[in-house]
């Protein structure tokens, strides 16, 4: 089952991979990166940010890649974005939106012994690790980070249920990450789906339907509308 996963990210990454150039989107104050989670159904523009720039009314710029890792690994492809912190580009931001982790778990230690990924991807204090290295810097930057979790699927038979221990533990560090660092906003989408909501997955059921990326897409403008309005 691993291989066949690898085997279908591999191909999402060759059709969903290419970053969108900072350059063409000047005067833009979103960035967003991550993996599958955030590039999905972007060839009909119903991705997560495509989403976020039509609540919003304002571009977003998407440099996420389909199959990105967050741990920054040996032999990896960083000018694709294979890696998520090398999606990173310094910009006058006013928010960097960033999902990811999922794959390291996956492909990484299978969803089965974790504990050395997770630690290189974000301690169980929240204070060390990929994670925080990442979003302090994207914050000494002058931008606001909205990390945001993966969605959820009671009730389903996913190919990847057997991960749930794994991604509920990585959530649960960067929420404590977040809880003690100025500039860092956690979002779970944990809540999202309804019990049986198999309409929010794609027919892979790993990754989001249309539907799926508008309610992350949404419940992420909303946020962002809401931390602007305290200003």
């Amino acid at each position: 089952m691993i291989s066949r996963l690898l085997a279908l990210l591999g191909l999402c990454a060759v059709l969903m991979g290419c970053q969108e150039s900072v350059t063409r989107n000047e005067g833009a104050r979103i960035l967003a990166i991550g993996d599958s989670l955030m590039t999905w159904n972007s060839t009909t523009r119903r991705s997560v940010p495509h989403i976020i720039e039509k609540e919003l009314g304002e571009p977003v710029v998407d440099r996420a890649v389909a199959g990105a890792w967050m741990t920054v690994r040996e032999g990896a492809d960083y000018d694709s974005g294979m890696a998520v912190p090398f999606q990173y580009v310094q910009g006058d931001w006013d928010w960097v939106i960033i999902n990811g982790g999922g794959n390291d778990l996956l492909f990484g230690c299978g969803c089965g012994v974790c504990d050395g990924v997770l630690d290189r991807m974000i301690s169980a204090d929240g204070t060390t690790g990929q994670i925080p290295d990442l979003v302090r810097k994207i914050h000494a930057d002058g931008a606001q980070v909205l990390y945001f979790g993966y969605l959820r699927s009671p009730n389903l038979l996913t190919p990847i249920e057997h991960c749930k221990d794994d991604g509920d533990e990585l959530e649960r560090r960067i929420a404590r990450m977040a809880g003690q660092e100025e500039g860092i906003v956690f979002a779970t989408m944990g809540h999202i789906v309804p019990p049986g909501g198999i309409r929010y997955f794609s027919p892979d059921l790993i990754h989001p339907s249309r539907r799926g990326s508008r309610a992350i897409g949404e419940r992420l403008a909303k946020i962002i509308r809401e931390y602007d309005t305290r200003g």
